[in-house]
């Protein structure tokens, strides 16, 4: 059973705004998938779409095999949401703010107190446990914000900027969580504009915008999507006069190869040819290099199809 899947799916507002446009994707359980696109690409209407907040103007989505909108009920006793500025109860405690929540999800107090408990050491609470919500930094909220979104034990995550307002230690600490989470089988669908952050924790990508899904797939297959070239950079004395390349700097090249079997033999030429090698690296495209080539090639075909 696929975790999450959508087959054309839309939504169309009052106005006409189309702010998602026939979408079609699947993720299976235990993925990281990074849903990124700029502001206004549809991503938080998707969201609400798969959580059951929003009923489609055309299409058809699944989580774990549950029509969000027949039966969102059932939905929300699986998943957990966690937006950039969740609400919570200013006048409650920590504690009281996930047991409370916990309550909703039918668990008994008993279960609660235990599962807080144990959220709130892993994410680094327990000494303001006991202290009001409204005395707690921005931070502190986020991290309170992922413990009770995590309180039922979900089979699904839907994240908003988690790290967001998180000093590196904290962040580190949150990612470590969101990785082992993963690890054990619960699925993320993680929202950021964070494309390095995207990089490092997820295994899948869909990249939005103006409510097209133009991309979506591993970081390898999103990489083929722009070139079938690995980079190769070598800092020497000197190349052979008729190797392609680019200088990138000072006895540093940038040189294109079909593969990475390739490297031996362009350090074989060098050398043959006197020089003197320092340095060799392959370089593969990072995410954020992949991401706006897609885009800018995405925004070029649409104004092409408006023209």
């Amino acid at each position: 059973m696929r975790a999450v899947s959508a087959e054309n799916l839309s939504k169309i507002y009052i106005g006409g705004n189309k702010a998602v446009n026939d979408i079609s994707f699947c993720l299976e359980k235990g993925e990281i998938f990074g849903f990124l696109g700029p502001n206004g690409a549809g991503k938080t209407t998707t969201i609400k779409l798969l959580c059951g907040m929003l009923i489609p103007s055309g299409g058809i989505c699944r989580v774990f095999d549950i029509d969000p909108v027949s039966n969102p009920e059932k939905l929300h006793q699986i998943s957990g949401v966690i937006t950039e500025h969740a609400q919570m109860y200013d006048h409650l405690s920590g504690m009281d703010n996930l047991i409370f929540y916990g309550t909703l999800f039918g668990m008994n107090r008993v279960d609660c107190e235990k599962r807080a408990k144990a959220l709130l050491e892993r994410l680094d609470l327990t000494e303001a446990q006991h202290h009001k919500l409204s005395a707690y930094s921005t931070g502190m909220r986020q991290r309170l914000s992922l413990a009770r979104a995590l309180m039922h034990s979900p089979e699904i995550l839907f994240l908003d900027e988690p790290t967001s307002g998180l000093d590196p230690e904290s962040a580190q600490n949150v990612n470590t969580l969101i990785q082992e989470l993963a690890a054990d089988g619960t699925t993320i669908f993680l929202c950021t504009h964070q494309l390095r952050y995207a990089q490092e924790i997820c295994t899948t990508y869909g990249l939005m915008n103006r409510g097209n899904l133009f991309a979506a797939g591993t970081i390898e297959k999103l990489r083929s999507m722009v070139s079938d070239k690995v980079k190769v950079r070598v800092k020497a004395s000197r190349i052979p006069e008729d190797m392609e390349h680019q200088k990138t700097g000072e006895s540093v090249y940038d040189i294109d190869v079909a593969s990475e079997r390739e490297v031996p033999l362009i350090v074989k030429r060098i050398v043959e040819a006197g020089g003197d090698i320092y340095q060799v690296s392959a370089k593969q495209m990072s995410l954020e290099e992949i991401y706006f080539s897609l885009i800018d090639r995405n925004h070029a075909e649409m104004e092409g199809g408006n023209l």
